[in-house]
């Protein structure tokens, strides 16, 4: 077999890679622009996301190396103790995972990529969310063993929400009991993806030695100390039918969803390889296609064809249809251009504070940015001066001038929030905004000593800024300082942070459940408030039912409850309805049961009664709060609690155990896997959060520390009857001792 070998400039380019990195200089009338050697036309946005563990950051540390961002590899928990290049914070180093989502960018032949390395566990889901939020196109990583796993479902879902054109990178084919054809089944059947090998791996396991690429139809091999040398040679002989088999697969799946294939299938005519790539470039810039690469990050293989993918079939930013929102059209969509010379249209996606100060992330759609111009941010109105622009590396800075349409560049300078849009002050348009999860946990926390109180209090304003999924609260009975979040992990690394960067030592509680409170049947009301004072009084009279809203209701009116105004005429003078309307939202903040926040409930207003002195926004306000608070004490109240989808991989010997300790904990088996050598096996289960406190240390126990476990949010469900009195039993408890201890 000959083989040929090849390094050229889209390919490792050796020790003086970097030479590919320096920006060119472009003048641009009075100002000096730095822009890389590529046209905007060749700008690639992608974020690698994955499950924990599957391997992202040591596949994105690759990247960087392969394409001489970086001069040398080191992995995620390397000996070295330097860790990998994307893993900036110390506490990322430290455990192992990443926590924040960085960015940084590379060359690849003649096209510009900014990436973004995105987390992997659930507790930290919003990175990956405002992520994907501002990206053209994704990477999905699967552990050739593990497969499709809880944060892939996860992470498939916030894809589909943004419309993100994906590749899938099955990684890991060098582990015991690798089955990449498994892996691509899952895809089709778990994720519903219409996905196929445009790659077969040349061995598995121990014997991985490179791909075969099926649209080229030619072996790929990595030489070299670091799989920096390409070698192509023919396809091996005993791979032959499986290569026909896989390539018939791939024709298949394209036919499926492009025309142009179909009739060609139906002619039973093979495609030629540039109509090959042109269809799966279409299909999977639709979303209608998920081309599968395949390799193992961590022994250099597979990683360079990958970046030929991310070229080949994912979108330029002008391919991708971004819409923004006009404020002056009662939010109209407006297909944004992807323009330089249009009018600047940018959406600040992330805060980070530094130690020179906030440094916002802002993904540019259209127009260009230039340092020193003016910037208003369109959600506030402020008009700000651009004085410092950056290009990031991880936590690498490197100051430039300007920057143009579909780039992500980060300033200094710019007070503002997580998803403000700015402009150059022309145009009322706004980009639409992220989904942000709701906390499912809960701790009280303060300072150890008074004296920290004050950087106590900026290091929960600057994180609660930097993170919508943590709500900072102070209990209006214990005065207490309440920290919610997204789990476990998500709250105690704010509380390490804390520490670290503030100072700042914390005594924590007991992590509390966050429940949440509904009805169950529907009520009328008819309530009256008067109250005299001797001047002008209070009046107010509201008549209406609440009734259960349903969770398709809640998605289909994009929150947990909802406030119905069916008044005809003007019992209720019409500049009292939002009144009415903020009365509804004070009243759900807090339920009868467990003081629990109210969702599921729709409020239906039908008339009412005012006086002409004694009525006041203030009286129909608190009317409709008690008319809410006492009616819902009669609708079969309940309490809600989190169910989490939980996900163990244990080895085989140990599956009665560890199923009869999640039944212990009142978990719901939803499926039992064993993996096709028999070695191990992964339970998927749905168990109450209250129950999966204390389970880490129960699996190290029960699988002698070879078990590993990984949770995120499913649902609220209604809790058991028992489980109900015994919530409100301990609720009326704390508040006789906070009544007494007042």
């Amino acid at each position: 077999m000959a083989f040929i070998l090849r390094t050229n400039s889209r390919h490792f380019a050796g020790a003086n890679a970097t030479k590919f990195f320096q920006p060119q200089v472009l003048a641009t009338g009075t100002n000096n622009f730095y822009r890389w050697m590529s046209t905007d036309k060749e700008i690639r946005n992608i974020g690698i996301s994955a499950h924990i563990d599957s391997g992202k950051t040591t596949l994105t540390e690759r990247i960087l190396f392969y394409t001489g961002r970086i001069n040398s590899i080191h992995d995620v928990r390397g000996k070295d103790g330097i860790g990998a290049k994307m893993d900036s914070m110390d506490l990322e180093r430290e455990k192992g995972i990443t926590i924040q989502s960085a960015a940084t960018f590379c060359q690849w032949g003649d096209s510009h990529i900014n990436i973004i390395d995105t987390p992997g566990h659930v507790d930290f889901t919003i990175e990956v969310e405002r992520a994907l939020r501002v990206l053209d196109g994704g990477v999905l990583v699967l552990c050739g063993v593990s497969g499709v796993q809880s944060q892939s479902l996860t992470v498939d879902r916030q894809m589909k929400r943004y419309n993100v054109p994906r590749l899938a990178f099955i990684n890991k084919l060098d582990r015991q009991g690798s089955n990449p054809w498994g892996v691509i089944e899952q895809l089709r059947d778990q994720l519903k993806l219409n996905a196929a090998a445009v790659q077969i791996p040349v061995g598995l396991e121990a014997t991985h030695t490179g791909v075969v690429d099926i649209v080229e139809m030619r072996s790929v091999h990595f030489d070299g100390e670091k799989g920096e040398n390409l070698v192509y040679g023919d396809i091996p002989e005993d791979m032959v039918d499986t290569v026909e088999e896989k390539r018939a697969e791939l024709f298949e799946h394209l036919a499926e969803v492009d025309d142009e294939i179909a009739e060609l299938f139906l002619m039973e005519e093979e495609p030629d390889k540039e109509t090959l790539k042109a269809a799966i470039r279409r299909q999977t810039i639709a979303c209608a296609f998920v081309p599968v690469f395949m390799g193992s990050a961590f022994k250099n293989k597979g990683v360079q064809p990958l970046l030929d993918g991310v070229i080949d079939y994912l979108p330029q930013p002008f391919e991708k249809e971004n819409y923004a929102l006009d404020l002056t059209k009662d939010e109209e969509p407006v297909k944004v251009s992807a323009d330089d010379k249009d009018s600047l249209l940018a959406l600040a996606f992330k805060l980070d504070e530094t130690q020179y100060g906030q440094l916002t992330y802002m993904r540019i759609y259209q127009g260009m940015l230039k340092k020193g111009n003016y910037i208003t941010n369109v959600n506030s109105g402020k008009k700000i001066k651009l004085s410092r622009i950056v290009r990031m590396h991880s936590d690498d800075m490197e100051e430039i001038d300007g920057a143009g349409a579909g780039e992500v560049v980060a300033m200094f300078g710019v007070d503002c929030s997580s998803m403000d849009t700015f402009s150059d002050g022309s145009m009322d348009l706004v980009m639409s905004t992220m989904f942000v999860p709701e906390p499912v946990m809960s701790l009280a926390v303060k300072p150890k000593k008074t004296t920290m109180q004050t950087q106590f209090g900026k290091a929960l304003n600057k994180f609660s800024k930097e993170d919508p999924t943590l709500r900072v609260k102070i209990d209006p009975e214990t005065k207490e300082t309440i920290l919610s979040g997204m789990g476990e992990l998500h709250l105690e690394v704010y509380i390490e942070r804390m520490n670290r960067e503030y100072g700042v030592e914390c005594t924590t509680g007991q992590p509390n459940v966050n429940y949440k409170e509904t009805i169950n049947k529907m009520m009328k009301f008819d309530y009256v408030h008067k109250k005299q004072t001797g001047g002008a009084g209070q009046y107010a009279r509201v008549i209406g039912y609440l009734e259960p809203l349903s969770e398709e209701g809640q998605k289909e009116i994009g929150k947990p409850t909802e406030f119905d105004n069916q008044c005809i005429g003007t019992n209720i003078p019409p500049e009292y309805y939002s009144s009415c309307e903020k009365g509804t939202d004070d009243a759900m903040v807090e339920g009868a049961l467990v003081g629990a926040e109210v969702e599921g409930v729709r409020v239906v207003l039908k008339d009412g009664a005012s006086h002409a002195v004694d009525s006041s926004d203030m009286a129909f306000r608190t009317c409709m709060a008690n008319a809410i608070r006492d009616t819902m004490k009669k609708a079969n109240p309940s309490i809600l609690e989190p169910v989490m989808a939980v996900e163990v991989e244990i080895p085989s010997e140990f599956q009665g155990t560890v199923v009869a300790a999640l039944n212990r904990r009142m978990g719901m088996i939803q499926s039992s896997d064993v993996n096709d050598d028999g070695s191990g096996i992964k339970i998927v289960a749905e168990v109450p959060l209250a129950n999966m406190f204390g389970y880490s240390t129960e699996l190290r126990s029960l699988t002698q520390g070879k078990g590993e476990f990984s949770m995120e949010y499913f649902k609220h469900i209604q809790v058991p009857k028992n489980t109900q009195e015994d919530l409100m039993k301990k609720y009326i408890e704390s508040k006789k001792k906070d009544e007494e201890a007042a």
